[in-house]
């Protein structure tokens, strides 16, 4: 049997959840900010038009705001995760199988199903756009890298109507249309490695299709000479049905302002640990290590930068949010020194294994089982009424340090004070 996949994505998908509320930012050029407002990660077509890249620093497009209407908005997170959740759950409904890849990406097996592929990715495009609000895309092909290539053809070719299949054209139409695409379009193909295949006269999909897979290999790693399998409709990886636990958790942001005060970092770091924490227990995990960073500005003249970290090893595995601070919190008093203006913290949580099979110490009484329950009862607080609901004092309740969201949108579905109003 042939397998047949499908890679669908969210179109702009920052700016599409902001559309979603604010239906009077349609047609207009619309980006979305990274922390502290400060690099486009979204950008809408029309912000396209304009020539802003992914990326840029915001002043330096900021001109655009008077001259042309430009709306910047700044990252909501929250908003942007829930309406994943959503359009993943509906995906989910299409195949047996479904690999989500991204906050706006999945993979869908099609393999075996009955009916035409690009008719069911018509079929996909409609609900989606129906029941959230969200344009999606859909690229079909024998394997997962055709199925990447053919979603950039259907993003980019307004004929697609959002929907390519490498299997609606003959195998002259699949090399011309080939032909016409830069290798460095081709999924896991970057920057340098274009400019390297280059080198060797490969500069279109075609080229690096057609080229020999034992030379590739020689040249580059085995992992190139799989991408020209693929290419040519050899399916080499395999739909991961389950999301792979991550190895390493981080939690790590730039403050609104300087930070010379250790009351304050006590609080950002807190608060750093308390959302690693819950993305900790999401994935059913335990750590067994806690590493603590301290980051001073680059550009302040005169300013001498001091940037450590430290890294505390637990006596136990642990996800409870109280144990983990504690040593956060230890691991930030050893690396403080006053006297320095810090611009950023972060804690990153290592040594990650499975939570059921953590290793408990029989001297130890942190891991006990009301600690389990306490924890899971703030998350399903935190997930019914929106985050930070239930929290720990140490995080602060003022937070001057916290990073600058100047216009971030309400958090529409996951805060019952932020509920959209009819008027």
């Amino acid at each position: 049997m042939n397998q047949v996949i499908a890679l669908v994505d969210g179109n702009n998908f920052y700016v599409s959840c902001e559309r979603v509320f604010n239906p009077a930012l349609e047609n207009r050029p619309v980006v979305v900010l990274s922390n502290n407002d400060g690099c486009v990660v979204s950008r809408s077509d029309e912000a396209k038009a304009l020539g802003i890249r992914m990326g840029v620093p915001f002043f330096e497009i900021r001109r655009l705001v008077k001259s042309h209407g430009l709306v910047w908005l700044s990252s909501n997170y929250a908003l942007y995760g829930d309406m994943s959740a959503r359009m993943m759950r509906l995906l989910g409904e299409f195949a047996p199988r479904q690999e989500i890849y991204s906050i706006d990406e999945c993979f869908l097996d099609f393999s075996g199903m009955p009916g035409d592929a690009a008719a069911r990715g018509r079929d996909i495009r409609r609900r989606i756009r129906r029941y959230l609000g969200i344009t999606t895309c859909t690229g079909i092909g024998g394997s997962k890298t055709l199925a990447k290539l053919a979603n950039h053809v259907a993003k980019t070719r307004r004929e697609c109507g959002g929907v390519f299949d490498w299997a609606q054209l003959s195998a002259a139409a699949q090399a011309a249309l080939m032909a016409g695409l830069d290798a460095g379009e081709v999924w896991g193909v970057g920057r340098k490695l274009a400019l390297q295949l280059q080198g060797m006269g490969i500069r279109s999909v075609l080229d690096l299709q057609r080229a020999n897979a034992a030379l590739i290999r020689r040249r580059f790693s085995v992992v190139m000479e799989r991408t020209v399998a693929e290419l040519n409709g050899e399916s080499c990886l395999e739909l991961e049905d389950v999301m792979s636990p991550k190895a390493r958790i981080q939690a790590t942001r730039s403050f609104g302002r300087p930070v010379t005060a250790i009351g304050e970092l006590r609080e950002a770091v807190m608060s750093y640990v308390i959302r690693a924490a819950e993305r900790l227990r999401e994935q059913h995990s335990a750590c067994t290590q806690v590493a603590v960073s301290i980051h001073t500005g680059k550009y302040r003249a005169g300013a001498s930068r001091y940037s450590p970290a430290i890294l505390i090893p637990l006596h136990t595995p642990s996800n409870d949010t109280r144990l983990l601070a504690a040593a956060a919190l230890h691991g930030l008093e050893r690396i403080y020194r006053p006297g320095h203006r810090y611009k950023k913290a972060g804690v990153m949580l290592t040594g990650l294994q499975p939570a059921a099979s953590a290793q408990a110490d029989l001297f130890s009484g942190h891991e006990r089982p009301h600690a389990t329950r306490l924890m899971a009862a703030m998350d399903a607080i935190n997930r019914t009424y929106g985050i930070n609901t239930a929290t720990f004092a140490g995080a602060g309740i003022e937070q001057p340090w916290r990073m600058q969201s100047m216009r971030r949108s309400p958090h529409y579905t996951t805060s019952w004070h932020d509920l959209a109003k009819a008027g």
